[in-house]
């Protein structure tokens, strides 16, 4: 079975590095196929541009998609592992709601 996680796969020129958030299977080489592009980073730029899709992200890593190290640093600066941790918790909630009103 195959792990899925979300990593960065170069783009741009020489010298000029941009990369795309992505998510693979943890197999496939860096510039192989992947499942879906969720975002893209600039670090060229000052200061350095990302721009993640939330929604796209919060979903994958529901579904238990792993995060690069560099990858979570970037979700952590645009908020997203906190919606993440967030919606976990409401789902845990809910769960143990259910299972209270059930019994």
């Amino acid at each position: 079975m195959s792990v899925l996680r979300m990593r960065l796969t170069r783009t741009g020129a020489k010298k000029r590095p941009s990369y795309r958030v992505i998510v693979t299977e943890s197999e496939f080489p860096r510039e192989g196929r992947h499942v879906e592009i969720i975002g893209h980073y600039d670090p060229m730029t000052s200061p350095a541009t990302v721009k993640i899709d939330t929604d796209a992200a919060v979903r994958w890593l529901r579904n238990g998609a792993q995060p690069s190290d560099r990858v979570r640093i970037l979700l952590r600066h645009a908020g997203i592992l906190k919606a993440w941790e967030e919606a976990r918790l409401a789902d845990k909630r809910a769960a143990k709601a259910a299972a209270s009103q059930s019994s």
